[in-house]
């Protein structure tokens, strides 16, 4: 079975997708950077993954390189779930598809990697907006973000 091999994502599952990432649009950046500071808040080791805070010794919240990254991930992220019933796959560039599964290879990331951000993705999202939060805005967000994750351990092998 391919990996790639699209579930379905339903018309009430991209409904709840689009409408949260709309509220949640235009703070994007300040939701990436708490997104990626409840990544390394459930799981500290995970710093050592990212070569800009290897040797680092500037505190993660003033970190302008970690802000970068999560914005860019948080956004890419969101968008790509918008999108994915519209496409019927995961809507990454395939060109930043095979390097995402490459660098996410290259530092040695492993499933249970993805559930922690899984988990720290959700959560955002649910503090984000809790007036509309629930269980099925939970279920599509869960499943665009498992559509995305399968799409990129597809492309996780060496860089040719």
């Amino acid at each position: 079975m391919s990996t790639l091999e699209a579930r379905e994502f339903t018309e009430e599952q991209e409904a709840l997708v689009v409408k949260s990432w709309n509220a949640m649009k235009k703070n994007s950046a300040e939701l990436g950077f708490k997104f990626f500071l409840k990544v390394f808040e459930i799981a500290p080791s995970a710093q050592k993954l990212f070569s800009f805070l290897k040797d680092s010794k500037v505190p993660l919240e003033q970190n302008p390189k970690l802000k970068t990254h999560a914005v860019t991930v948080f956004v890419m992220t969101c968008e790509s779930a918008v999108q994915l019933r519209k496409a019927g796959k995961v809507t990454v560039r395939e060109s930043n598809l095979k390097k995402l599964g490459a660098s996410h290879f290259r530092v040695g990331v492993v499933d249970e990697h993805f559930e922690v951000v899984k988990y720290a993705l959700l959560e955002t999202i649910k503090e984000a907006l809790p007036e509309i939060w629930s269980p099925a805005m939970k279920e599509a967000w869960s499943e665009a973000y498992d559509q995305l994750v399968a799409a990129i351990k597809s492309e996780m092998k060496p860089s040719a």
